[in-house]
């Protein structure tokens, strides 16, 4: 009897650690193994892209440095940053009072010089009817006429003084010659600005929606860029949405930067979805070199490579098939398949047991 219980005994200790083994077999299996997912063939679009990041600038004559072409007391200024303006509101005035003074003046010369060549041509009349009378000599008569012609001329010279007077006086009101915002001031009220060597600037006027894109691509990818190929970017206070543009500049000169060489790409916006961008926010672009419609896909992460060729694992009712298989082009974890695969076939996808459980 005793023998019989030592027997149990014994068995059921094989029995616990042989279970105890192939548990820990177990475990170690499956910590080692690659878990599988199912995934379709399927056909879709595929794009090869370039990744740039850029920043957001003026166009061509998008920021304008507005200023005064003549000097003078700041008298009034009428803009403030942020504001919006639009093309020919008043934006600061001059004092004008010695351009008024001075346009008085030009008045008085120019009636003067009417009332001179009033007298002159008086004066060449008579003299004209007195040489007919041979009671004046030549002489009398070619300076009467003379008189006449010089004061015809200072005339002409006193109507261009009061001209040049009075555009002097519209130099006093400044207008903004473009539509936009009002980025930076430079002067105050009260301030005197001379413009003796350059034009003083006021402020300076952003047009919103003239902006572009200046994207810094690599060298090794700048051949592939070309003028009208569609771009994708994202700003940081926009993260969620994608503004879309178009290429319309690639710049021959390089840029250097911590020894790496960019080229700047100019890509115009061409859809803002509504939003506000401002110049000089960080862009990451994305620009589509070229498409691929409606081609044989699959996961790239599905193919394994050995010996130079590539491969597939089929899944056929229960049966698991490694097949060669021909790729293409590749975007965003998504590879061509040209050849080897049939449209709705079902692939193996190795995901390691880490990705399943972080």
């Amino acid at each position: 009897m005793k023998k019989k219980w030592f027997v149990a005994i014994a068995v059921l200790i094989v029995i616990v650690a042989g279970g105890v083994i192939a548990t820990t077999v177990l475990r170690s299996n499956t910590v080692n193994s690659n878990v599988l997912e199912i995934a379709r063939v399927v056909r879709r679009d595929i794009g090869s892209t370039v990744l740039a990041t850029g920043i957001i600038k003026p166009m061509v004559g998008a920021e304008v440095k507005v200023g005064s072409r003549i000097s003078g007391v700041v008298k009034r200024l009428r803009a403030n940053i942020g504001d919006h303006v639009k093309a020919g509101q008043l934006i600061a005035e001059l004092d004008d009072a010695e351009l008024r003074a001075r346009l008085n003046q030009n008045f008085a010369a120019l009636a003067k010089a009417q009332a001179d060549l009033e007298f002159a041509r008086s004066t060449f009349e008579r003299t004209t009817t007195l040489r007919r009378k041979e009671l004046v000599s030549e002489q009398e008569s070619d300076q009467a006429e003379t008189s006449v012609k010089v004061a015809e001329a200072q005339l002409k010279q006193a109507d261009a003084n009061l001209e040049y007077a009075r555009v002097q006086l519209s130099y006093t009101r400044i207008y903004s010659p473009t539509s936009g915002v009002i980025a930076s001031v430079s002067t105050q009220e009260g301030e005197a600005v001379s413009a003796s060597l350059a034009s003083p600037t006021f402020v300076s006027i952003i047009d919103l929606h003239r902006l572009e894109v200046q994207a810094y691509v690599d060298e090794t990818d700048v051949g592939k860029v070309q003028i009208r190929q569609n771009v994708t970017f994202t700003v940081d206070t926009y993260p969620d949405t994608d503004f879309k543009g178009v290429v319309t500049a690639i710049y021959p000169k390089a840029v250097i930067q911590d020894n790496v060489v960019n080229y700047i790409v100019t890509v115009a916006i061409s859809d803002s979805e509504g939003k506000t961008l401002r110049p000089e926010m960080t862009t990451n672009m994305t620009i589509s070199l070229e498409t691929r419609k409606n081609v044989l896909s699959a996961p790239t992460s599905a193919i394994t490579r050995e010996r130079g060729e590539r491969y597939v694992t089929v899944l056929e009712g229960e049966n698991k098939i490694q097949r060669k298989v021909k790729t293409g082009w590749k975007d965003n974890g998504i590879t061509e398949i040209i050849s080897g695969l049939n449209e709705g076939e079902q692939i193996l996808v190795p995901l390691t047991n880490q990705e399943n459980n972080p």
